[in-house]
């Protein structure tokens, strides 16, 4: 459809989503990107995020920033996970509703989805049931951009979308231990089991809960076909402005780790610590509504594993740099 808006503004286009979003709407030809940094732009204090769009008048709005983490990091940090995602949401849709933005795409997750749904996940699950514990505020505050922009929609007849993408990896993943989502955990042990010469690699649970993952390349190109459909033609294809965006087909942690040491060489066992948390059973995402919409997947999960090696590799020595700086 070409490019329909004279600005867009990118929220938190440095990070894992946000940079491959801005590098997809570059080579599609938008030249007007407004894109600031966490030292430029605090996204938790709503003077600053009005003053940035008073200044720039952005035409559309993609809400990529967020406090993002894996188990262990949800667990430990729950009221920052909930505060600080439910300041950016509030402060960007708020914002970006006064200011006249003519479309707010809005980026959720999976986990907004019940525990225990039944599988795949269809957006009609939506608040149906308890949430799993070990992420339920960083949900919580997930939901509620989704709930906002449907109100906003509904009262003001705000043009919101709200995309639920799948588990997500890919270039600029978060490789610290402490707090990385299961892919890129993997791939660093297993990249350092290597080259340290171990035998093994320990992965936390019992393998056996099975995850969905989603090149986040093709997330953004999927996020650039949803903004530049017509709004009735996304009104017909989504459920109430939300929508799913996933390959649909899965794999257990077991398959996964042994995918991950195939793609870095490592040929050492796998041990798996069961008394680790699995997490959520299964996460399969039902994508028939953004596939009837036109949009498909891409990147096999082999050869966006070993992209994302291939980008690890090339800044691994950043990485480690950053990581002892920060202690």
């Amino acid at each position: 459809m070409g490019n329909p808006y004279a600005s867009v503004h990118v929220a938190g286009h440095t990070g894992l989503v946000g940079s491959a979003i801005t590098a997809e709407l570059q080579q599609a030809g938008y030249r007007n990107l407004v894109l600031r940094t966490i030292d430029e732009l605090d996204l938790t204090d709503p003077s600053a995020v009005e003053a940035l769009y008073a200044e720039t008048k952005p035409e559309a709005v993609i809400v990529a920033a967020a406090k993002v983490g894996g188990i262990l990091a949800n667990a430990t940090y729950p009221a920052d996970f909930i505060r600080i995602n439910l300041q950016i949401e509030i402060n960007l849709i708020d914002a970006a509703f006064h200011h006249g933005v003519k479309r707010l795409i809005f980026l959720g997750s999976s986990c907004i989805y019940p525990k225990l749904a039944p599988q795949p996940l269809k957006e009609e699950y939506f608040l149906t049931g308890p949430l799993e514990e070990t992420n339920d505020a960083y949900a919580i505050a997930k939901i509620a951009g989704v709930m906002m922009g449907r109100s906003y929609h509904r009262q003001y007849g705000f043009d919101a979308i709200s995309l639920m993408p799948t588990n997500l990896y890919g270039p600029r993943d978060n490789f610290n231990l402490a707090t990385s989502h299961v892919l890129p955990a993997l791939i660093r042990k297993c990249h350092e089991a290597k080259r340290d010469g171990k035998k093994e690699v320990v992965v936390w649970g019992t393998g056996s809960p099975l995850r969905e993952l989603l090149y986040v390349e093709d997330l953004a190109e999927a996020v650039r076909y949803v903004l530049e459909q017509p709004r009735d033609v996304i009104d017909a294809t989504a459920l109430d402005g939300l929508m799913n965006v996933g390959v649909g087909e899965d794999l257990s942690i077991r398959e996964l780790a042994s995918l991950t040491a195939e793609a870095v060489g490592f040929e050492g066992d796998l041990t798996f610590d069961v008394s680790k948390p699995d997490g959520t059973p299964r996460k399969l995402m039902d994508v028939t509504r953004i596939h009837n919409l036109g949009w498909r997947a891409k990147t096999s999960l082999r050869d966006g594993i070993a992209k994302t090696y291939s980008w690890y590799l090339e800044n691994e020595a950043e990485i480690l740099a950053r990581e002892a700086q920060n202690g």
